[in-house]
């Protein structure tokens, strides 16, 4: 079983975000949705489906999305920005890789949208920084495509994505400079005005080292803190190390794992 975040730059016409989580069919686990980010993030698990099922969600973005036209905080390559592999269960890196590559290939080759990986060969913000100047696609065409941008395709564990918002009134200076000092080997982090408001966007690339009770903590040491907020879904080791007095605060509750959305296996 493998699980696939698929991150959209669409996080404000409900009816687009809508018909693209129908596309992922019975492999939809959640979604989440920011308007100030303008990005919906849709987490789909399954077998052998899954790979049909994320085909059917970027076929529907690609259509539905012009990048050409899009404003929004969080940093974007394309329509479907994001689209990483991750196993699950007894499922192996390998397994992910597979996917991520047979998925790279289609898009390139059907939808005519250029294709960057991640995972053993590069990090994320690597490619982020490099595609189109260093760094050429790995498939499909070699310049963006006049819609839908590119595609970051990837393989790697799981992560969590967790968003920790200052008080009202803090500088966005605050938030960058507590992020500069978040970063390291298990958190990604960037400090975020978001409408007008300071937040702390992190993934925390090791939840089970540095969980989101880890990462909350840190920031409430140098900043004032109003809320904290989990993006999608967590494993549930994770929401269990953080402590049931702790989830409201935290923003993590049992029904918001991986494992508590996942479909019964057949008996």
């Amino acid at each position: 079983m493998l699980e696939c975040v698929v991150n959209v730059s669409e996080g404000r016409r409900r009816a687009v975000i809508d018909a693209v989580a129908a596309a992922a069919g019975s492999c939809l686990l959640d979604v989440h949705v920011d308007t100030h980010h303008h990005r919906a993030v849709l987490t789909l698990a399954g077998g052998r489906e899954l790979e049909e099922a994320v085909r059917h969600v970027a076929t529907e973005a690609v259509a539905r999305i012009d990048l050409s036209g899009h404003a929004g905080v969080h940093p974007r390559l394309g329509a479907v920005d994001v689209v990483p592999f991750t196993p699950l269960a007894a499922a192996t890196m390998a397994d992910a890789v597979g996917a991520r590559d047979r998925f790279a290939t289609w898009a390139g080759a059907t939808l005519g949208v250029p294709c960057f990986v991640y995972g053993p060969e590069r990090s994320l913000p690597e490619l982020r920084r490099r595609a189109f100047t260093e760094l050429a696609p790995d498939t499909g065409p070699a310049v963006p495509h006049p819609t839908a941008g590119a595609i970051c395709v990837g393989a790697r564990p799981v992560l969590v994505a967790y968003n920790v918002w200052l008080a009202p009134g803090t500088d966005v200076a605050v938030a960058r400079a507590v992020a500069r000092r978040l970063r390291g080997p298990a958190v990604a982090a960037l400090g975020l005005d978001v409408g007008g408001r300071a937040q702390v966007s992190m993934n925390l690339l090791d939840p089970t080292v540095v969980g989101p009770a880890d990462v909350y903590d840190a920031v409430a040491s140098e900043a004032p803190v109003e809320r904290a907020e989990l993006v999608g879904v967590a494993p549930a080791a994770v929401v269990e190390a953080a402590g049931a007095e702790r989830w409201a605060e935290l923003d993590l509750d049992p029904s918001r794992t991986i494992e508590a959305r996942l479909p019964p296996a057949p008996s």
